[in-house]
């Protein structure tokens, strides 16, 4: 047993079997160097992505022409940085604090706004051109997108599943996500079959976008938003362990997507940008049906599940051989 222990500690595995010990194990290092935990990268990107996100938003509100973008892509991105900063930061920033980052929500909106800042950039990166801050929004998306990786890695799937309890609404909140995903994705792929058949261009809502940024704007949404819906949808119908995680940070992030809508129509209405409208009735029913969602799923988490961080090794992995009796 002497021998266990020795070789356990050597391999960077605690020896004590209480829960903080456990939350703290990391996979051995191969080479001899000290290990590091995932999730304390994920803990670092996440940090170093608010800050970046901050710094983009404060440049993109505070700095006249800092976007080389037509009128009303520059108007729409501004009212993303507001959203970023009044809303999307300080949500990040409490899930960082010592006394809250290892809790089950704070994991769990976490993931949400790292996707949300993943997403979000890339509208920065792909559908603007060479600019003041060009390197900054390249950081910005990167980061977030490392990030959201690594804080996916970290999660103990089995923890997050215990943590929800037997009568969470599932189904009714996998419905809400399938309705997502077939709302958005019938909408798009109904506007693209349009335009192939008939010539017409397609339109985003009510925002008014040049036809690249309108081109941007599908490809995200029916190659990560769409699908992504939909994979939630089904394996919290089935009660998997990856549809809690995936379908609380899609509702998380859909909610604050929709404030970006929401906030870059006036935006855009106030910068006097012709056909502009700064209202879509239609959004205001989408923000309270999925912030319904939000909060019965997560009303379903127990408080006293305060761990979500990796309590094992991957599968197959063997930290330390017996040597002798």
């Amino acid at each position: 047993m002497q021998v266990l222990i020795a070789s356990a500690a050597r391999h960077g595995w605690p020896a004590g079997p209480g829960p903080r010990a456990a939350s703290r194990r990391a996979w051995p290092s191969r080479n001899g160097a000290s290990p590091v935990p995932a999730h304390k990268w994920a803990t670092l990107l996440a940090s170093m992505t608010l800050a970046l996100m901050t710094a983009v938003s404060v440049v993109g509100l505070s700095v006249d022409d800092v976007y080389r973008a037509p009128k009303s892509v520059a108007a729409m991105l501004r009212g993303y940085d507001l959203v970023s900063l009044a809303v999307a930061v300080p949500a990040l920033a409490v899930t960082l604090l010592p006394r809250f980052r290892e809790s089950v929500q704070a994991q769990l909106l976490r993931l949400a706004i790292l996707g949300y800042a993943a997403y979000n950039y890339a509208s920065y990166v792909f559908g603007t051109g060479f600019s003041t801050v060009f390197l900054l929004h390249d950081a910005a998306f990167t980061v977030a997108t490392f990030a959201l990786g690594f804080s996916a890695a970290s999660l103990d799937l089995g923890r997050i599943y215990k943590s929800f309890r037997p009568s969470t609404p599932t189904r009714a909140i996998g419905g809400v996500l399938a309705l997502l995903a077939t709302g958005l994705g019938a909408m798009w792929i109904f506007y693209s079959l349009r335009f192939a058949l008939a010539g017409e261009l397609p339109k985003e809502s009510l925002l008014v976008l040049p036809e690249p940024n309108l081109h941007l704007a599908y490809v995200l949404d029916l190659t990560l938003l769409v699908p992504g819906y939909a994979v939630a949808a089904a394996l919290l119908w089935r009660r998997t362990r990856w549809g809690y995680p995936m379908a609380a940070a899609l509702l998380v992030f859909s909610l604050v997507h929709e404030l970006n809508y929401v906030v870059a129509l006036v935006f855009q209405s106030n910068a006097h940008i012709p056909g502009a409208t700064a209202l879509d009735p239609q959004a205001l029913v989408v923000i309270a049906v999925t912030s319904a969602a939000t909060l019965a799923l997560f009303a379903g988490t127990l408080r006293s599940s305060r761990s979500v961080l990796p309590a094992q090794p991957p599968s197959g992995h063997r930290p330390w051989r017996r040597r002798g009796r």
